[in-house]
């Protein structure tokens, strides 16, 4: 019967993801800095170039070859309601920073994951113009070129480093005074995930709507290097929905998001 076979070992679900990922890398990698072509996506979602598109066909056909009975959701693929029935599901952006990567800056990723029931259990976050690659397997920790990472030991909100827009300090998201907080950015919102799991920044955090391929990477690496991630109401994250949209996330230390959630 459909979904009843046994899963893969962790090992080798994150094998085939770090693969897939490293091919994606050497596909955008041919069209970076040198002027791909771009387009608009419908509705103001934002562009689209054609590495993005290359990578995905690639993947589609790569990942599912390997594991025909997956799911599908991807940013750059028309959305295949056959995904809510399979026991697990791979969720991914071809590549997350697309403005980022238009404009020639290292920034962006390939950001792959697999989620069952709802909970993602492997994840990649690939930058090869960083050469930097994440990973995490549920349970099993999370590495950046593998070596082990572990989140930031800071225990206060006031001079927290925190990954985000301008627009999510904005007193209206917060409950009185906005914290005392050293704000940056990064435009892939999986790489953000991946330095707080790193510990080079206490928090990430974004008040708006976040489509779940951004973030089912990085939030699984951000939570096996010992961080607390939630949605912008304190829940936890739960994938491969309908309408494949979170209701924002805010990741960090412990404490530090302990903090940022009772002050929002």
């Amino acid at each position: 019967m459909p979904g009843t076979e046994a899963a893969p070992a962790p090992g080798s679900e994150l094998a085939l993801l770090i693969e897939a990922a490293e091919a994606s890398g050497r596909i955008a990698m041919r069209h970076f800095r040198h002027g791909p072509k771009v387009w608009d996506k419908p509705d103001g979602h934002g562009p689209v170039t054609e590495a993005d598109l290359a990578v995905d066909r690639m993947l589609h056909e790569r990942l599912l070859a390997a594991r025909p009975d997956y799911g599908w959701l991807s940013e750059e693929s028309t959305d295949d309601p056959a995904r809510l029935s399979a026991r697990r599901v791979f969720i991914l952006d071809p590549i997350d920073g697309t403005r980022a990567f238009i404009a020639g800056e290292k920034s962006w990723s390939h950001s792959l994951a697999v989620a069952e029931q709802g909970r993602v259990v492997a994840g990649v976050v690939h930058l090869p113009a960083l050469q930097r690659t994440y990973a995490a397997t549920e349970g099993g920790g999370a590495t950046l070129n593998g070596a082990p990472l572990a989140v930031s030991s800071r225990d206060e909100i006031e001079g927290a480093t925190v990954l985000a827009n301008a627009a999510q300090l904005d007193p209206k998201h917060w409950a009185g005074k906005v914290p005392r907080m050293e704000r940056h950015f990064r435009p892939s919102l999986a790489y953000r995930l991946c330095l707080v799991a790193e510990g080079r920044f206490d928090a990430m955090l974004s008040f708006r709507g976040t489509w779940e391929w951004d973030v089912a990477a990085g939030d699984l690496i951000a939570r096996e290097a010992g961080a607390r991630v939630t949605n912008a109401e304190g829940r936890p994250l739960v994938y491969n929905a309908p309408v494949p949209m979170l209701p924002g996330i805010i990741a960090g230390a412990p404490s530090v998001h302990a903090a940022i959630l009772a002050q929002v």
